[in-house]
């Protein structure tokens, strides 16, 4: 082994040991103005102890987020959430230098008093709150054909994801599948077909999930352009649980793209 594999070995040795669990920061803070008012931003970071984490990755949040986020928790888990302490509205002198700096040290609180409640942070609302944003701008993006934006903005969803739902994996396919069709019209071949591999892996056992035969379809062509093996590929798709569960699009089988293009649209 070589000196930098002995150092990565044995750090992986330091770190197996630990406990691996979230520390949620904030870092700063900015000012920001619509047409109604000014409003301060809240530059969040979660760091994932127990474990090396180069992959940090910052959100801006408001006030108003974090309210939106307690109302929604409330709603389900009143009783778990009863000692936890949510910063009060301060109607004047909210945008002062101190005021600022209390809320940022009791909004980090908040945050680490919600991890700490199992129920909570394996909820959706919780994990919600810290992607839900940028997966309306990624998707928003897909369907303005601006893929290098989208994929940036759906990599960072991705990092928070790998941190917020070890509990529930099969949540990243989405996103992973999106990404797939950023990398493909992008002409980035291989990172669209490593992408799409790690969605397969994920799916391997829900075959009648609606993603699974378009992204087969689309891994096989990749496959094949190249020169990976897709024979086994193919298997799978014409001999799996899922020939009875195509989805269909007027008639025609669904194609990835369209999945992606049509998931998360707005509705009146």
């Amino acid at each position: 082994m070589t000196t930098r594999e002995l150092q990565l070995y044995w750090q992986k040795e330091k770190y197996d040991g630990k406990p691996v669990r979230l520390l949620f920061q904030i870092h700063s803070t900015r000012i920001a103005e619509d047409f109604l008012s000014k409003f301060v931003l809240y530059k969040i970071v979660i760091i994932k102890t127990g474990s090396f984490d180069g992959k940090k990755v910052f959100i801006e949040r408001r006030y108003s987020d974090f309210e939106r986020l307690h109302r929604n928790l409330l709603k389900d888990f009143k009783d778990e959430m009863e000692d936890v302490v949510f910063p009060k509205k301060i109607l004047m002198g909210n945008l002062t230098e101190e005021i600022i700096r209390k809320r940022m040290v009791a909004l980090k609180d908040y945050l680490g008093e919600l991890y700490a409640i199992r129920s909570v942070r394996k909820s959706c609302q919780f994990v919600a709150f810290f992607i839900e944003s940028e997966l309306e701008e990624g998707y928003s993006c897909i369907r303005g054909g601006q893929y290098k934006k989208a994929r940036e903005t759906l990599e960072q969803v991705l990092y928070l994801q790998e941190k917020l739902v070890e509990h529930c994996p099969i949540m990243m396919v989405l996103t992973l599948c999106a990404l797939v069709v950023c990398h493909k019209d992008m002409d980035q071949l291989e990172s669209a077909y490593e992408t799409g591999m790690k969605a397969l892996e994920l799916l391997q056992k829900l075959p009648r999930h609606r993603y699974y035969n378009p992204l087969l379809e689309t891994l096989i062509s990749l496959a094949y352009k190249l020169g990976k093996d897709f024979l086994s590929l193919r298997e799978k798709f014409e001999h799996g649980e899922n020939r009875k569960t195509r989805s269909s699009f007027e008639g025609e089988m669904i194609t990835l793209k369209e999945l992606v293009v049509k998931e998360r649209v707005p509705t009146d």
